[in-house]
């Protein structure tokens, strides 16, 4: 069973990805787009803010949770997903 930092780690990237979705729109194959970019974004930037070890990053942990570089590696990873898919939402739209 998962420990509480992953779990509530998880919950972040969920709630970004499904906010994103509400913001942006779509159908459920980019709402999982969304909630993928989430996770894998929010995983790389924990990832990263263990590795870098900064202060001010060390400023809002949560437990073992680096949230500032967690929810940037998250916003940045579905800010490229939205980028992506707007193109190929475009490209649908002038094919038809």
């Amino acid at each position: 069973m998962p420990g509480p930092n992953p779990t509530f780690g998880f919950i972040i990237a969920t709630l970004l990805g499904a906010s994103f979705h509400l913001v942006f729109g779509g159908d459920a194959r980019r709402l999982a787009l969304f909630l993928l970019a989430g996770w894998l974004g929010f995983g790389l930037g924990q990832l990263v803010g263990d590795i870098l070890d900064f202060a001010l990053f060390n400023l809002f942990d949560i437990g073992a949770l680096n949230i500032i570089p967690a929810v940037g590696g998250a916003v940045f990873a579905l800010l490229f997903t939205l980028v992506v898919t707007s193109r190929q939402r475009d490209r649908r739209r002038s094919s038809r």
